[in-house]
């Protein structure tokens, strides 16, 4: 090409890739006040986001960015984003607010009447603070109802929620704070029920919708389970099917709900399904306050098998479902998001039912892709757990680079309180990292499968309802190893005092022979018995601080104690089973982790090959060791303990260390401490 016609050329080549480049991209918007038989331009938008998404499957442009208006979008049903191969954001329009919600704003409350149903039930004192609205005035016929829920359960929406400017109120309840006990629990009835010792049972009316939340026998076991019958003469609760996971024992701690004669305090609410009628006791000036009940069940989002799309800057909220689901695909994400006032889990990454299959399945796959992920998210107020993280092949050891990062998480429990964690991770090569992760009643992170790595966390204040749990939390496996739990800061755990034969709290928890796990560079501040390995092997706990643990470290030989059981008799244990489902003796895992080649015959009941090395201890008890295992058995190394140190400062929920301190032994590591927690 001569440079007379190479310059004639140009200018068309520059308006080529201009309109190629700007062919690239497509924007549709969503507005409130739009028509979804509009086109989704500025000037003409769509009113739904699910139909933004069904413009966006029919564009040329590679990269569609679906922009929404500001405004609150009380969703119907849940956005199917399926099979997406193009690029796709959903996001407000840049300096606008977009709220998405699964529930309906209400309002017209009015003082309650004696013509109510319900007038009479109610104590005599807060007649004249209870107001009432007809849900039939906004369309709700039926709404979702309580169901029984906790360990054992399957995850199951919530029933009807009730929020006042942006906090979930209180089913009406008794006692309004904390719990009452359990009484005798009588043959007669047949492990369905136990006597009451007040008086306040006897003095309601049976209205076949009373429930109950308690933890029936073991502190860190809690179910909701519904009254079949109350008998005031004989001082008996029965329950109706389905009973809690554990039977009912005299002593333990429960409360009772959903009962319209104990509104009787701010906050508390109650709904008579028969009337449609929802009473409430405003804990402050309603007539400006923002109020929605939730009544989606599904999720407010489904991703399925896609590729690269987000989810970005948006506030979801008011649902008995979940947040969002990611299924399959890669690339996928949710970013900047609030997350709150949900009735199960904020975010799922794979199918949710993996809670409840992976204990007999241990190879299940849940369909959770790879490369998806939360980031800089804020989560809270979430009825079943926080975040549900799988990905990855149990089969073949292969990762999927799923991962939490950088996000808060908060109050994720609130409807179930045990073993539905902030954070559930499963499966092999997943990530969390940079979250801060506090006020839960249970356990912080629950990890299963291979490879998982736990780093640079701020994790506080978790635990605070349950004890023999932990804020880090492995058990029951010699097979899932790999894991790397570095660089996190885990202080202020405090459980619950009870008469249990072990009411400890635990920093890392490797219960039940959990093995192959690496306990690298973190710090432990007052976080009660810092890391338990309970019986397992091949675990490494190095360059760690502990600062007034009890104990900083433990490590027991429960195999040849009061879990010798595993090892004895006809019945396989769920060690074995699992042992044998992933094939441990042979490739990929045998080459993986050469020492399962040999744990069978190696003395498995022993907790041989841990190994504790170059930590500082300081104050509080250095270790326990139990069933008289000695340092013949536990590796011990160039620690340092002290009765009492001064190298560190507390600042908040943070802590700085001064590593010039002479404090530390030969070969300990600088922490990144300023790298430890959210970073926004």
């Amino acid at each position: 090409m001569n440079f007379k016609l190479t310059s004639l050329l140009l200018p068309v080549m520059f308006l080529l890739i201009s309109v190629w480049g700007h062919a690239a991209e497509k924007e549709i918007f969503v507005s409130m006040k739009g028509n979804d038989s509009n086109d989704g331009s500025l000037n003409s938008p769509v009113a739904t986001i699910s139909r933004a998404v069904e413009l966006a499957g029919n564009v040329q442009e590679d990269k569609v960015t679906i922009r929404l208006l500001s405004g609150v979008y009380d969703l119907k049903e849940t956005v199917t984003i399926s099979n997406f191969r193009k690029d796709l954001t959903i996001a407000p329009q840049a300096g606008e607010s977009v709220n998405i919600t699964g529930g309906v704003r209400i309002s017209g409350f009015r003082p309650v009447k004696k013509k109510l149903k319900g007038y009479h039930k109610l104590k005599k004192d807060v007649r004249k603070k209870v107001m009432y609205v007809d849900l039939k005035k906004f369309g709700i016929a039926n709404p979702p109802g309580i169901k029984p829920r906790g360990f054992g359960f399957k995850i199951k929406p919530a029933g009807l929620m009730l929020f006042f400017n942006n906090e979930p109120m209180t089913i009406a309840r008794w006692p309004n704070e904390g719990w009452t006990r359990t009484g005798d629990t009588p043959k007669k009835l047949n492990g369905k029920g136990f006597k009451y010792i007040e008086e306040e049972p006897g003095t309601w009316e049976n209205t076949g919708d009373i429930w109950m939340h308690g933890y029936w026998k073991w502190d860190w076991a809690d179910a909701r389970v519904k009254i079949d019958k109350i008998d005031p003469k004989k001082k008996e609760i029965t329950i109706s099917d389905p009973q809690s996971r554990y039977p009912y024992h005299k002593d333990r701690r429960y409360y009772v709900y959903n009962v319209l004669e104990e509104l009787d305090s701010p906050g508390e609410w109650f709904l008579d399904k028969e009337e449609n009628i929802l009473y409430f006791y405003p804990p402050s000036d309603i007539k400006n306050a923002e109020m929605y009940v939730s009544l989606m069940t599904e999720p407010l989002f489904r991703i399925e098998h896609c590729r690269n799309v987000t989810v970005k800057d948006v506030v979801l909220e008011y649902t008995n479902g979940a947040g969002i689901i990611i299924t399959g695909g890669s690339g996928n994400k949710i970013q900047d998001c609030v997350i709150r006032n949900i009735g199960t889990v904020a975010a799922s990454i794979g199918k949710m039912e993996a809670e409840s299959k992976l204990y007999n399945e241990p190879l299940y796959d849940g369909d959770a892709g790879t490369n998806n992920g939360v980031l800089d998210c804020e989560i809270y107020n979430c009825g079943e757990g926080g975040i549900i993280l799988g990905g990855g092949d149990r089969k073949t050891l292969t990762p999927s680079g799923n991962y939490v990062e950088n996000t808060r998480i908060y109050k994720a429990s609130q409807w179930v309180r045990t073993y539905r964690a902030g954070i559930f991770m499963y499966g092999v090569g997943n990530m969390v990292r940079h979250c801060e992760i506090s006020e839960l009643p249970h356990t912080a992170i629950f990890f299963r499968g291979n490879d998982q790595t736990v780093e640079y966390n701020n994790i506080y204040n978790v635990c605070m309802e349950t004890a023999d749990a932990g804020a880090i939390y492995n058990g029951r496996d010699w097979t899932q190893r790999g894991h790397l739990i570095r660089y996190n800061y885990i202080h202020n755990l405090h459980g619950v005092e009870t008469h249990g034969s072990f009411n400890d709290v635990m920093g890392v928890y490797l219960d039940d022979f959990s093995s192959g796990t690496i306990v690298y560079g973190n710090i432990f501040y007052k976080a009660g018995r810092n890391i338990l390995i309970g019986g397992g092997r091949d675990n490494i706990v190095e360059n760690n601080i502990f600062i007034e643990g009890y104990p900083g470290v433990h490590v027991d030989a429960r195999g040849i104690g009061w879990a010798g059981y595993y090892f004895k008799g006809d019945k396989e244990s769920i060690l074995f089973k699992r042992y044998k489902i992933v094939d441990a003796g042979n490739p990929p895992y045998s080459e993986k982790y050469p020492q399962l080649k040999t744990v069978l015959n190696d003395h498995p009941e022993m907790p041989l090959y841990n190994c504790i090395e170059t930590n500082v201890f300081c104050g509080g008890r250095w270790r326990d060791l139990k069933n008289k295992l000695t340092e013949k058995e536990v590796c011990f190394k160039n620690n340092v303990v002290k009765d009492s140190c001064g190298f560190y400062k507390l600042n908040g929920n943070e802590i700085e260390i001064d590593f010039s301190s002479d404090i530390f032994p030969e070969g300990f590591e600088n922490i990144p401490v300023e790298e430890i927690g959210i970073h926004w």
